[in-house]
């Protein structure tokens, strides 16, 4: 599953500097170094460092707090001003929060990460859909830690994660070297979000296999439909819904959400929970609508815990005469 917005901005940046591949792995190894060196630092130290870059965010405009405002004017435009802007200020703390957080589960043995985990909500849902053996697509909204969820399913099933690449040569170098790091390397098939590793999917699917998808990222045009989404049109994939029907294969939405904090670091609650009605039906706007639904139930449960820094509602349906909500001007 995919890196977070800042995350990828910094990758993208990094290329600008390493255009070769062979200099792009070597930029890459030397990220993970970086990563590895920040990981080390004691969790109070991190979250302060999120606190810095949360506020730097807001001080100087950056993409995150620009993005982040605007879905709040889209997603909540019956809060007043200050509520939006209070919501704003918790998004981009916790959103860099989840940066710093990444890094250190990334670069640390997962068994160590899977400790944080102190409450399993739904774990018996996922254990009869894998023995029913018509296959799993774990669904999991950009929502608390999405990389967290990744390794405790690694830990119990092996299973293929679709992801978007980063634009950059560094940035996928990098997310394959830490998604493969402690072990999880023969157990997690990463697969780019392209037209021929689709059949991939299909593939493991029919043989019973664990598939995991972030479903709340805006497809290229031609690949979604347009559904509500906190009540604005927004584009959405159809294929979890393709999926299902043509393989029958159980649909779970997965994440694990963050319950506090204090010294020792985030504590999370892992929840799993059946998709709704509608997700594998036949027609497209009929389950791209039941998948939004499902993902819009989740970043209600705490705002602040879902990706508001991504561009969510970019492209807009036909005829409807509207612009791109983040185009300045």
């Amino acid at each position: 599953m995919g890196p977070s917005g800042h995350l990828n901005s910094l990758l993208t940046s990094l290329h600008s500097a390493f255009t070769i591949r062979p200099m792009a792995r070597i930029a890459a190894a030397l990220l993970y170094f970086l990563a590895a060196a920040l990981g080390q630092l004691p969790w109070p130290w991190l979250m302060v460092l999120g606190d810095g870059l949360a506020a730097l965010w807001r001080r100087i405009d950056a993409r995150e707090s620009r993005v982040a405002r605007r879905n709040l004017e889209l997603a909540y435009p019956h809060l007043l001003a200050s509520e939006r802007e209070q919501l704003h200020n918790e998004i981009l703390r916790t959103t860099a929060h989840q940066a710093l957080e990444t890094m250190r589960l990334w670069t640390r043995p997962h068994a160590d990460n899977l400790q944080m985990i102190h409450e399993m909500h739904g774990v018996e849902l996922f254990d009869a859909a894998i023995a029913a053996g018509k296959g799993v697509i774990v669904a999991a909204p950009h929502h608390g830690n999405w990389e967290l969820l990744n390794q405790w399913l690694a830990a119990h099933t092996p299973l293929a994660i679709l992801y978007r690449p980063p634009e950059s040569a560094i940035g996928e170098a990098f997310l394959n070297r830490v998604r493969a790091a402690h072990g999880d390397a023969g157990r997690v098939a990463q697969i780019r979000a392209e037209g021929p590793a689709i059949r991939q999917l299909f593939k493991r699917l029919g043989a019973g296999g664990v598939v995991g998808i972030l479903p709340d990222q805006q497809p290229k045009a031609g690949d979604g439909e347009f559904a509500p989404f906190f009540g604005m049109q927004a584009f959405t994939m159809t294929l979890v819904g393709r999926l299902a029907h043509r393989t029958g294969a159980t649909v779970l939405f997965a994440w694990c959400e963050r319950i506090d904090s204090h010294a020792a670091g985030p504590r999370f609650a892992l929840h799993i929970e059946p998709a709704p009605d509608g997700i594998a039906d036949t027609d497209p706007k009929v389950a791209v609508a039941a998948l939004n639904r499902a993902v819009e139930h989740v970043a209600r449960r705490d705002p602040a815990q879902y990706q508001w820094t991504y561009k969510r509602y970019t492209l807009r349906p036909p005829g409807s005469g509207e612009s791109n909500p983040y185009r300045r001007g």
